[in-house]
């Protein structure tokens, strides 16, 4: 019965623990093999108020996130477990926003955009009234927090910064230098639809970020997501 009546105990405190709000602390400890992408929705809605039926039509675009969550973390048979994806979210609601989603710890993500626009409205829902500083627990692998641009780099403290852009050097031809890069904390920076405004230019700018080209034409946030990874699969497992 003592046994039986700690195990409820443990359960009780977890189920508490999951709904806490708590203070963001920097982990002393780097998880250097981790991709970091950030993706900026410019318009995506910032409060849990839109329609899974119409995520297109009623949510700023959201489904440009949803296509970039799948596009980061799916496999044919799996979960990428080394890739954290931050999406930047400006829209109407309750602005600035971050959703954090850490591929060591996701669940419950399927390939359809209705499903994966379901785990974004409940970390919209845990993220009403938050305050700067704070960030809510929200599905497994799932945080979100109040903050903008320049919040994210200054909180994560990352080594370098590359803004994908269609105007500069082609990746292919920076392979040597990109596998340097790759053993230290990285952010991977590209927009929505929009894409990057001049603010955010500015930012890149000061932090020092590097602009690397991944195709002769103008792709879709999610195609680039695909291709970035690719890239960075070749040449982590030196595949020519």
């Amino acid at each position: 019965m003592e046994t039986i009546s700690l195990l409820l105990l443990a359960t009780q405190i977890v189920y508490i623990l999951s709904f806490c709000t708590i203070k963001v602390y920097l982990c002393p400890c780097r998880s250097d093999d981790v991709k970091h992408i950030l993706v900026i929705g410019n318009r995506a809605l910032t409060t849990p108020e839109f329609s899974l039926n119409d995520i297109p039509g009623t949510s700023g675009r959201i489904d440009i996130l949803c296509r970039s969550i799948n596009s980061a973390f799916l496999l044919s048979h799996g979960i990428r477990r080394d890739v954290r994806l931050h999406l930047l979210m400006r829209g109407e609601g309750d602005p600035p926003k971050i959703i954090t989603l850490d591929g060591r710890y996701l669940r419950h993500l399927n390939p359809d955009e209705r499903s994966t626009g379901a785990l974004l409205r409940i970390a919209l829902k845990k993220g009403v009234g938050l305050k700067r500083g704070m960030v809510q627990r929200s599905t497994p692998g799932i945080t979100i927090r109040r903050g903008d641009f320049r919040d994210l780099i200054e909180d994560e403290n990352f080594d370098n910064i590359i803004y994908l852009h269609e105007m500069a050097s082609d990746i292919r031809e920076m392979h040597e230098s990109l596998e340097s890069l790759l053993q230290k904390e990285t952010l991977f920076v590209l927009g929505d639809h929009i894409g990057v405004n001049a603010d955010d230019e500015k930012i890149l700018e000061e932090f020092g970020a590097q602009k690397i080209s991944l195709s002769p034409n103008v792709l879709h946030t999610d195609h680039c997501i695909i291709i970035l990874l690719n890239e960075i699969d070749r040449i982590e497992l030196k595949y020519d």
